[in-house]
């Protein structure tokens, strides 16, 4: 039930719920939303940025650098397009062949954290376990996978977060220091000729001044792909049946696979696929996005049982787009707001591209509209298409949400669907219809 109330002299609001006599109150937390979104984006960014710019050990297995930068630079986006492909599985398998290349105690002490064995056995333990997963997931009915799926996307977005704070800067540092070297090498003759008048300007380390430069280029690259390839992982919470599961999964680690193997082969052909799939990431970046946003509600609402602390607004709930929007320019999956507005006897859909450009509005028009209830959660559907995609914190509200939007058709049970018709939502429709009722 909505309330307003004071605490310290202070107007608060929010929703309350009656157990055993008394009124638990769950607070608004909207206003502390944006600051710590803000707080959270500044610490990504700026944080691996003032740790580049610290004085480090130099790595003591250090590969003989190239000829030319460009060498340096192919391996780069080699190492930062296959962690961020896996971040979890790409930074343990890049601290093991580190670990493995140091010989000796002292040199194994100079190795970055994530190439200590404290992270190695792990990181790589908990892959091995999500792999178990996958593999048994293909025989267990939907319900007994799906808060394994939860706990994997919550994994991914972690090890992201880890991989973009740590790996990235020590790949676009060690990347600087090796230009920086190769620029002041003995062989350029501009050095040679000049003698002791610019020894104190050969002395000058830039190598910092390039990892403001190249730190946060190489963020944004590593989290555009990480991006695309967490949209698998939200899939997989999307798919009905642990086969598809394994076949994205598997899709993917190949790839990965790809990636490592070209590099041992040749680190150009290495880098020119790293390319390749930067475009393609890039291509579908706010497909990604919209996915990513999907995974996250479901995620949090799932493991929180928001649920149970929820209650449906009497004119305006957010949830997702679906296929019946799309005919009007709004995205697949577009987080918003449905709005009711019984005095013109209409609804409007609000949304913001990205989160955070200038709002836009459309009309919602359904002619046979119902409330599918689904396994995880339900849908807003019209003429058995997916007009919407209810977040599971309204599981057990569709008999208000219906009230709410006077949604004719009442509250009907989601069924399964075929197998072709689950991959066609997956990848271009509602893949919220494919659920359980």
């Amino acid at each position: 039930m909505p309330f307003t109330g004071r605490k310290d002299g202070h107007l608060i609001a929010g929703q309350g719920l009656r157990t055993d006599g008394r009124l638990v109150f769950v607070v608004a937390m909207k206003r502390l939303s944006l600051p710590c979104l803000v707080l959270g984006f500044l610490a990504v960014f700026s944080a691996p940025i003032l740790a580049a710019t610290q004085p480090e050990a130099v790595p003591a297995t250090a590969p003989a650098p190239d000829k030319s930068p460009a060498g340096a630079i192919s391996k780069s986006v080699a190492v930062l397009t296959g962690v961020a492909i896996s971040p979890l599985l790409g930074t343990g398998a890049l601290g093991l062949y580190e670990n493995w290349q140091a010989k000796t105690p002292e040199q194994k002490a100079a190795l970055p954290w994530y190439a200590q064995w404290s992270f190695i056995l792990p990181a790589l333990g908990i892959v091995g376990v999500c792999a178990a997963k996958d593999s048994l997931g293909a025989v267990l009915p939907p319900g007994m996978k799906k808060p394994l799926d939860v706990l994997e996307t919550i994994e991914n977005k972690a090890s992201g977060l880890v991989a973009a704070g740590a790996v990235v800067p020590f790949t676009m540092n060690s990347l600087s220091k090796m230009i920086v070297a190769q620029t002041h090498a003995p062989a350029a003759p501009v050095f040679e000729a000049t003698g002791l008048a610019t020894i104190h300007l050969g002395a000058i380390d830039y190598s910092w001044f390039l990892n403001v430069l190249t730190i946060p280029f190489g963020i944004a690259v590593f989290l555009v792909v990480w991006m695309a390839s967490h949209a698998i992982n939200v899939l997989i919470l999307l798919s009905p049946w642990g086969a598809i599961d394994a076949a994205l999964k598997t899709a993917r680690t190949a790839l990965l696979g790809l990636i490592v193997v070209s590099a041992t082969l040749n680190p150009w052909i290495s880098a020119g696929l790293s390319l390749i799939i930067i475009l393609v990431a890039y291509l579908v970046a706010g497909w990604a996005f919209r996915l990513t946003i999907f995974g996250t509600l479901f995620s949090w609402d799932f493991l929180t049982l928001r649920k149970l602390r929820f209650t449906p607004a009497e004119r305006m709930n957010k949830l997702f787009s679906s296929t019946q929007l799309t005919r009007q320019g709004v995205p697949m999956r577009t987080y918003g707001r449905l709005i009711e507005e019984p005095e013109n006897g209409r609804q409007i859909f609000a949304y913001k591209a990205w989160l955070v450009l200038p709002e836009k509005t459309v009309t919602v028009k359904l002619d046979a509209p119902s409330v599918g209830k689904g396994l995880f959660f339900s849908t807003i559907r019209d003429h058995e298409r997916t007009a919407f995609i209810l977040p599971p914190r309204y599981r057990g509200h569709e008999e208000t949400v219906a009230k709410i939007y006077r949604i004719e058709g009442g509250v009907q049970d989601a069924g399964l669907l075929k197998a072709w018709g689950t991959l066609r939502e997956l990848f271009g429709g509602s893949a919220a219809k494919a659920q359980v009722g």
